[in-house]
């Protein structure tokens, strides 16, 4: 400080000298050396003065350093006089407040002793009562108990803990005793089988009651389930439920649920007639009485999947709430025996003996246990579940292979069909019109046997499972058929029996096709022995099941049955219309005649010339006589050819008769085949009778009787050949 006033005071006086040089106005060049040396010598003397100043103010700081040293010196010396003094009395102060802590802290303990004993007196008076009286109390007191129970586990207390830890164990098996009790009433009491009546109503529509039988969930339709249980009382059963994991008594009452709730699911099927069956009993019901079961057990199986079991799934998570190992277990516990008895029906349909009916309810089975599956894994879902989960997939399976198995056996069963039984009018057999039909059916069915024959679309160009399965069952129809034309004696009957059977297996695929037209949009035509039948595009399922060229070959084989059948039964009558077939018909009789005639000639001419050379002389009587030969030769002549035509026109009109007369009882019952096959008849019977009786008509139509013998004009024989295939010939 000193040295900061000695330059505010002699800074100015440094400095004016110069200020005054640097104004006095110039002189001569020693004047201002000079000057310069004053103004030097000026400057030296003030810094040594301040030199002298700052020496002086640094010793004066030295001075004052000392002395505070020495000040502070004296301090620590006094204040470590004054620490040694009351080290004493702070010594005393800490063991007082350790000994109040320890005296604190022993009352504490103290406390806790006393509080939980109080907590186990109070418990003890709330569980040797019943729980019915009230559950909240009973599991707080149950609570008090765990939590004493572990604050004398952990607290080393001596005798009275151990004691009141016993009590307390005792006090605690008691209390799990009564929540068992407890649980399984309540759940008792409210466990109702659930009545047909409310699981319509949890359907998204039905009808009254009457149609109940009927009535189908509708598998789009958002479904409400029922009230298993007074939702009053589940949060009870809950917290008693949770409780049984503090006292370790869990799977206890992981039985009484079990228990409860099969019986009482199995109690609510069995009132919708579901109950375990045997294959036995299956196959002794009688067929009408299995259809409806059948109908009646897929309804259940479609409530059961979609509303029971989800039902109890819900119910189950919602007592066990948070231990899903346990939710599972409960729930696949408590729906196994119910599902295996609404399993064991399909098992038993499954194992029952077979018949060709019965893959249509094998499949219905199949349809509608596959599209339940999705549901029943769903619903089954966990590790615990698994075994039901493995017994819907195994009846799925089964109903597969009998589904299977039913189709193959009745291949086998078609081969083996006697051939002997067959229809006296050439008429569809029945086994025909059954295959036909059975097919039809089983066409509707596509997806599923796709999925029983494992059909691949690989593109390999082999026939799959289900195509090769039809295919067989036609061909076997066909061979059967074979067999059977062959045991007709006449032939055209074995060839109209053919024609009429394998067109009805094409019309009943046709049917089938027709069906799928409603969905196409492009039409073909196509021909059938002429006819001009119009089509609809075969889509590429029935393609895949009858083949692409399926219709165009069973066309072929009907061309060849139609030509082949006009050749067979008409072909006699269409020789009497030929010129080679009426002569061979006739001409016994007329080389008889001429053969007579001929010697007659012969004979008479031999005669005339022998006696003409003899007798010239003879008289007009003679020659008379010779005219009168000549004559009568040719009358006989001309009665030659009437009759040769006479016999014509008989042997046409008597086997055109019989032919008619034989097919008047045989059948054609598609309208369709029938129209044309006569029409194809037609074309080729009437140009030929129009030849001839336009060739040999005049010769017979002036002699007696002429109309019987010409009994047929081409518009009669048209509505005769019309007529054909009815009961009699129109009179």
């Amino acid at each position: 400080s000193s040295i900061i006033s000695a330059i505010y005071i002699y800074f100015p006086l440094s400095v004016f000298p110069f200020y005054f040089f640097f104004n006095q106005p110039r002189s001569t060049t020693r004047d201002r050396d000079m000057e310069r040396a004053a103004a030097a010598e000026a400057e030296a003397a003030l810094l040594r003065e301040k030199a002298n100043l700052l020496r002086e103010s640094m010793r004066r700081s030295e001075a004052v350093r000392e002395g505070s040293a020495a000040a502070v010196d004296s301090i620590g010396r006094r204040m470590a006089a004054v620490d040694e003094a009351v080290r004493p009395a702070q010594a005393r102060t800490w063991s007082a407040y350790r000994a109040h802590d320890n005296v604190a802290r022993s009352l504490r303990a103290v406390e806790a002793v006393v509080r939980h004993l109080d907590a186990v007196r109070e418990a003890e008076s709330v569980i040797l009562e019943s729980a019915s009286k009230g559950v909240t109390a009973y599991l707080d007191a149950v609570d008090n108990l765990k939590s004493a129970e572990d604050f004398f586990t952990s607290k080393r207390i001596g005798k009275a803990g151990d004691d009141a830890l016993k009590r307390v164990d005792e006090l605690l098996r008691k209390a799990a005793a009564e929540l068992e009790n407890e649980f399984s009433r309540v759940l008792s009491e409210c466990s109702k089988p659930v009545e047909l009546e409310q699981l319509l109503k949890c359907l998204p529509s039905r009808s009254s009651a009457k149609d109940s039988a009927e009535s189908q969930p509708n598998p789009g339709a958002v479904l409400s389930l029922p009230t298993l249980i007074d939702p009053r009382y589940v949060p009870r059963l809950s917290k008693l439920a949770q409780k049984s994991v503090q006292l370790g008594c869990h799977k206890q009452f992981v039985k009484i649920y079990r228990d409860t709730r099969s019986s009482t699911l199995e109690l609510t099927l069995k009132q919708l007639g579901v109950e375990y069956v045997t294959a036995e009993e299956v196959q002794t019901a009688q067929a009408e009485s299995r259809d409806a079961k059948i109908t009646h057990w897929i309804r259940c199986l479609q409530i059961a999947v979609k509303l029971l079991f989800p039902s109890e799934r819900a119910l189950c998570d919602q007592i066990f709430e948070g231990k899903h190992a346990w939710k599972d277990h409960c729930f696949a516990a408590a729906t196994s025996k119910s599902l295996l008895n609404l399993l064991s029906f399909g098992q038993a349909i499954s194992k029952s003996k077979t018949s060709p009916d019965k893959v249509f309810l094998l499949l219905d089975m199949f349809d509608r246990t596959l599209e339940l599956q999705s549901e029943v894994e769903a619903v089954f879902a966990g590790d615990e579940c698994a075994e039901n989960r493995k017994s819907a997939s195994t009846l799925v399976k089964c109903l597969a292979q009998a589904a299977k198995k039913t189709l193959i056996d009745f291949k086998d069963s078609i081969v083996k069909e006697s051939p002997k039984n067959t229809s006296t009018d050439g008429d569809v057999h029945p086994l025909t019109s059954y295959v036909g039909n059975y097919i039809k059916y089983l066409m509707d069915y596509q997806s599923s046997l796709k999925l029983i024959f494992q059909e691949s679309s690989n593109g390999d160009g082999t026939k799959s499972g289900l195509v090769s399965e039809i295919s067989g069952l036609i061909h076997a129809v066909e061979t059967n058929l074979d067999v059977k034309a062959k045991q007709y004696k006449d032939h055209a009957l074995g060839i109209l029996f053919l024609m009429n059977n394998i067109n009805y297996i094409v019309r009943s695929i046709r049917r089938y096709i027709k069906s799928i037209q409603l969905r196409e949009t492009q039409e073909i035509e196509i021909s059938l022995i002429g006819w001009n039948n119009h089509f609809l595009v075969l889509s590429s399922e029935a393609k895949d099941l009858v083949g692409d060229d399926w219709i165009q070959r069973r066309r072929r084989t009907v061309q060849q049955h139609a030509t082949q059948y006009k050749r067979v039964a008409w072909g006699k009558v269409l020789d009497c219309l030929s010129a080679q077939g009426l002569t061979s018909s006739v001409g016994s009789a007329t080389e008889g005649i001429a053969g007579s005639v001929g010697s007659i000639g012969s004979h008479s001419s031999t005669t005339s010339t022998s006696v003409i050379k003899a007798r010239l002389e003879l008289s007009f009587n003679a020659m008379c006589t010779l005219l009168c030969l000549f004559w009568c030769f040719f009358l006989a002549i001309s009665f030659m050819v009437l009759l040769s035509n006479i016999i014509r026109f008989k042997s046409f009109n008597k086997q055109f008769e019989e032919v008619c007369q034989t097919q008047m009882n045989w059948a054609i019952p598609d309208k369709e085949l029938r129209d044309n096959l006569i029409l194809a008849v037609a074309e080729v019977l009437l140009p030929a009778y129009r030849s001839f009786l336009k060739r040999f008509g005049p010769l017979v139509e002036n002699s007696h009787h002429a109309s019987k013998y010409m009994k047929y004009t081409p518009e009669a024989l048209e509505q005769t050949l019309g007529n054909l295939f009815a009961k009699k010939l129109p009179q």
